[in-house]
């Protein structure tokens, strides 16, 4: 008799993503006991690393239409001993019921988050200064963006990310959308300054004007910046050969790929070629292996771009303008008209919620303009 493979195509894998190990472990330790049991009705459970839902859905018809199970004659409570069908067949139903619950978590989270708000499922959870004492709490929030020209608010956007780098390029599509250009200088501070980014501008004709997450340290630290131990301070002699303080040479090792960079950039790992005896390795490393650094020329050069941008008379006017505006814009926001507080749910709410503040705030500032215009005169 031909034994019976219970699977269906597109249904051995779950598409979206693994809930946990540990739990896909779990069915497969079941599937083998119910195999056990199986093989006696020339039938099999087809054992993978993975499942979906619909699969276990359709391993339970079978089992109830193999053991012709009645759930109505299932016993329960102190004083009954459940049978080995009903104890396998209610431990199926209750992992297919856990894995519809993590595959609904996922799709509500989505591939951008990693955590949601029951009470908000628009909402993702971020560390919150909710004191000025700087006592953060790790709240439901949303990432509010607003892009201000000449003291108005241009633009304003509403990411579900915790990081403001994630946040530029939906701003200045936000900004492209409603305007039909690119802002020639966007400014912002050093949260927004990636490499992602400055190619986006540099796609977009756009000057970069973003300080980078190090560039205080690399203006203002002289002692930083001037390192010798610092990768990018290494001395290369006249072959090309980067050269350590103690001037041992580094090799090149491997190149590879950015972890989360958009567009192929890459880092070129050296290691030296003996640290032994070294009298400075105290100082350079923290490992008894010889030490090994990594370089990204085209970080390095794009950084550089950036600080003379940024150090230059008109740099340094935007630099001012920026924190004069946009800092001014949420402190009056903030501070003068006590919104604190998104009150509403759900993303769509929150934008519109955030679109009447906006127009709210240049209404106000257009009027006092006017209003200074007519006594002055």
């Amino acid at each position: 008799m031909k034994r019976t493979q219970i699977n269906t195509a597109g249904y051995g894998r779950n598409p979206l993503k693994n809930p946990a190990t540990s739990f896909f472990a779990k069915i497969t330790s079941l599937f083998e006991l119910l195999n056990d049991d199986l093989k006696y009705d020339h039938m099999s459970v087809n054992i993978n690393t993975e499942y979906a839902p619909d699969y276990l859905r359709l391993v339970l018809d079978k089992l109830k239409e193999i053991w012709q199970i009645d759930e109505t004659a299932f016993v329960h409570g102190s004083g009954h001993r459940k049978s080995d069908h009903q104890r396998k067949y209610e431990q199926l139903k209750a992992y297919t019921s856990k894995l519809e619950e993590y595959v609904e978590k996922i799709q509500i989270c989505g591939t951008s988050r990693n955590s949601y708000s029951k009470t908000d499922t628009d909402a993702t959870f971020m560390r919150i200064k909710s004191d000025y004492m700087g006592n953060d709490q790790l709240l439901p929030a949303y990432n509010v963006q607003i892009g201000v020209a000449d003291e108005f608010i241009a633009v304003i956007d509403v990411n579900q990310y915790r990081s403001d780098m994630d946040c530029f390029v939906p701003l200045m599509e936000e900004f492209h959308e409603v305007y039909g250009a690119y802002p020639k200088y966007p400014v912002a501070d050093a949260g927004y300054g990636s490499f992602n980014n400055y190619i986006y501008c540099e796609q977009h004709g756009m000057e970069k004007y973003m300080k980078f997450p190090m560039y205080k340290k690399e203006t203002k630290d002289k002692k930083y910046h001037t390192n010798p131990f610092r990768p990018i301070n290494s001395r290369v002699d006249e072959n090309g050969t980067i050269r350590c303080p103690n001037d041992r040479a580094f090799k090149f090792i491997y190149r590879h790929l950015v972890r989360g960079n958009l567009y192929g950039r890459q880092e070129e790992v050296f290691e030296c070629e003996d640290c032994q005896g070294c009298p400075l390795a105290e100082q350079c490393k923290k490992t008894p292996k010889n030490k090994r650094i990594s370089l990204s020329r085209e970080r390095n050069n794009m950084y550089q771009e950036v600080q003379d941008n940024l150090e230059s008379i008109h740099g340094a006017l935007l630099r001012m303008n920026r924190s004069i505006q946009a800092e001014g814009t949420f402190g009056i926001m903030k501070h003068d008209r006590w919104y604190k507080r998104i009150v509403r749910k759900r993303i769509d709410s929150v934008k519109a919620e955030l679109y009447l503040v906006a127009l709210g705030y240049n209404l106000r500032k257009y009027i006092t303009k006017i209003m200074r215009i007519r006594i002055a005169a």
